[in-house]
């Protein structure tokens, strides 16, 4: 599991994004349990997550955060990497983002996929 602290921070509200391998919805879910663990992530207001399963094709969750299960799947599939779970959290800090949180899940998952070997 990687975790990475984005350094974004938008009228207060913070991101997260993390990932690791996931072949199977079974995967998908235990990591979601495993990350929650930590007190942080189990606060979050948002951990919005995308896989895109080899043999199993796409599957997203938004938790709340309408659209961004999306932004993050678009961007899986552009990379072209399957079998791998990204989640973005998110913080909520008080102001409404408008279209402005889809630019920051976008910008997260980028950092992420930027990081991997």
């Amino acid at each position: 599991m990687l975790i990475l602290d984005t350094g974004i921070n938008d009228r207060g509200s913070k991101y997260a994004v993390s990932g690791g391998l996931a072949r199977s919805r079974a995967e998908i879910q235990a990591f979601l349990v495993e990350l929650k663990r930590e007190k942080r992530f189990a606060r979050a207001t948002h951990n919005s997550w995308a896989a895109f399963l080899a043999d199993g094709g796409p599957l997203k969750g938004d938790d709340g955060e309408a659209g961004a299960g999306n932004v993050i799947l678009q961007h899986l599939q552009a990379s072209g990497l399957a079998d791998h779970l990204i989640v973005v959290t998110r913080w909520y800090g008080g102001k409404h983002l408008g279209g402005d949180r889809f630019r920051n899940v976008a910008e997260a998952v980028r950092l992420y996929l930027s990081s991997l070997p």
